[in-house]
């Protein structure tokens, strides 16, 4: 990303910071030390996951020792890492691995996909990160995968089917990658929670922007949402059409805040393509459910350049 457009990006939230240059790296910071969103650009995913994850506290603060973890990325489509439909694969390798070392368990990570879950598993480069990291890969494509639960805040959507490896792990966490979506307007963390249940066309019948929002009701929340913005689709979303409808961005949010990290990853994609938080309605249902913010000013992000 050119110097300008990251000067850009690193505004996204409007909070007075101090600019220091060291180095080579810029690095916008605030004197609070614990952080509720987390911004790196610039590096490899692996790289700026690693910043990221050190300034939030360490993964041990959100995985402990024993833990069965799910790991839960955007696996959607039969395409290659290069073409971005899917979480970017080094991320999930980087992300399972931290948490072996904050003495997980296990890890299991399981997407209810779109296209053929073999086809997607494999091609999208994810099975064999997972595979490398010592992980798990779970199938989704059955409904015996899945049990009912009830969304009693939900607005449309008060009972779906949830896939049992998040009703029975310890924690998990939200590895959306960040895409614009014909439907959805954009595909973020709040819209990755598409993939954990079952009848997904409830939701296109039922307004879909509430269902979206309604999903994430569920009282069993991920404990850390990573946006992977390494690469981006900027145009004919959700799976693209070619190399053409991406972008290179080089940038993870990170944050427990569902809504505001959402907010935060929609703000820099408009550096990239028109696209105003307002416009996804899915997020300020969302906050109107109470779910998470979108008023960054209030919080303490911390802004990384690699």
């Amino acid at each position: 990303m050119k110097r300008r457009y990251f000067l850009k990006a690193v505004a996204l939230t409007g909070i007075a910071s101090t600019f220091k240059i060291s180095d080579g790296m810029e690095i916008l910071s605030q004197k609070a030390s614990n952080y509720d969103l987390v911004a790196v650009l610039g590096g490899t995913p692996a790289d700026m996951f690693k910043k990221a994850i050190a300034e939030m506290g360490g993964m041990s603060k959100y995985v402990k020792r024993g833990n069965k973890v799910v790991v839960k990325p955007n696996i959607g489509w039969d395409r290659t890492p290069e073409l971005a439909a899917n979480t970017n694969p080094e991320l999930v390798t980087e992300i399972i691995k931290g948490c072996f070392a904050a003495g997980a368990k296990e890890v299991v990570v399981f997407d209810h996909t779109c296209d053929d879950w073999r086809k997607c598993y494999s091609n999208s480069g994810i099975e064999a990160a997972v595979s490398k990291a010592g992980g798990k890969m779970m199938p989704a494509h059955e409904e015996s995968y899945y049990r009912e639960v009830s969304l009693t805040e939900g607005v449309n959507l008060k009972t779906t089917k949830v896939h049992q490896a998040i009703l029975d792990c310890d924690v998990w966490i939200n590895v959306p990658v960040l895409k614009m979506h014909g439907g959805a307007r954009m595909s973020v963390s709040l819209k990755n929670l598409m993939g954990i249940v079952w009848d997904r066309r409830y939701f296109h019948s039922h307004n879909l922007q509430q269902c979206i929002a309604d999903c994430n009701t569920l009282a069993k929340k991920p404990v850390l949402n990573i946006v992977d913005a390494y690469r981006v689709i900027k145009s004919n979303g959700p799976q693209g059409r070619s190399g053409d409808d991406v972008a290179i961005a080089k940038g993870l949010f990170i944050s427990t805040d569902s809504v505001a990290v959402d907010a935060a990853a929609i703000k820099f994609f408009n550096q990239i393509s028109a696209m105003d938080v307002e416009d996804v309605e899915h997020v300020g249902k969302a906050e109107a459910l109470k779910i998470g913010t979108t008023h960054l000013e209030r919080l303490n992000v911390k802004r990384i350049k690699v």
